[in-house]
């Protein structure tokens, strides 16, 4: 059995972590896969190769969290996220929203979905964009689970970095904090949903995107979260089942 996960985002969902800089991967003796051509291969990097320049990503050190805690699984990574890609881009019909669509449908048939990673934001800082991130992320996230009949599948949404304000070469990413507002109330407001803090993470020297260091420690912060939604998931299911059988015993006095 594989358990799957769908990425979704921009760069640092992709990942930009150096390559030359990073320890060999880890995946747990072949245990993880990536999806490659509707087939899953032995997990190389880069995982989600986007750009030329792609490197590591946090769904490295998620998968292999995962895969530590659940030794009788493999555990696939279905990779679709895009640099640079803003939410406009992600909306439901567009092509990168069918193409998550059809890639997790794909891997699907050979694998049971168990969770969607999220990390996008640095595109909607403009004055124009920000306000409008919590409604707009509402709707592709509806949309996609709606698609995927993923509704109670546990998705995680992280936080943007703080060195996005010392990037001088786009002054609108100081509105990072916005979009980290609409994260958070996001995933307050929206069952089955965590947020994961970038809080303290650091970059490379674009101070655009995480270095490979910190995308490791983001991925483990990102199992946290997952972990926060299937601990609340089943606490809810175990309530769904004493209330059930409370009403069959009710019903029979």
């Amino acid at each position: 059995m594989i358990h799957s996960f769908l990425i979704i985002g921009q760069s640092n969902m992709a990942g930009r972590g150096s390559l030359p800089e990073a320890e060999p991967l880890d995946t747990n003796g072949g245990r993880l896969k990536v999806l490659r051509n509707g087939r899953w291969q032995n997990m190389y990097r880069p995982v989600n190769p986007d750009r030329p320049f792609s490197g590591t990503c946090l769904a490295e050190s998620f998968a292999k969290a995962y895969s530590d805690e659940h030794p009788d699984v493999d555990v696939g990574i279905i990779p679709c996220a895009d640099g640079g890609t803003s939410l406009d881009q992600w909306r439901e019909g567009g092509l990168l929203f069918d193409h998550a669509v059809y890639s997790a449908r794909l891997a699907m048939r050979t694998s049971h979905l168990v969770g969607i990673l999220w990390h996008q934001g640095e595109a909607d800082c403009g004055d124009a964009r920000y306000p409008l991130y919590l409604d707009k992320i509402t709707d592709v996230m509806n949309a996609l689970r709606r698609e995927l009949n993923a509704e109670d599948v546990p998705l995680v949404v992280g936080g943007l970095g703080d060195f996005l304000r010392d990037r001088i070469e786009n002054p609108a990413l100081v509105n990072y904090i916005y979009v980290n507002q609409a994260l958070i109330r996001f995933a307050e407001l929206t069952a089955h949903t965590a947020f994961a803090s970038a809080e303290g993470l650091t970059s490379n020297p674009d101070n655009l995107h995480f270095n490979h260091r910190s995308l490791q420690e983001f991925g483990l912060r990102y199992y946290a979260a997952f972990k926060a939604v299937e601990d609340k998931n089943r606490i809810f299911d175990q309530k769904s089942k004493m209330d059930d059988a409370v009403r069959t015993e009710m019903e029979l006095l």
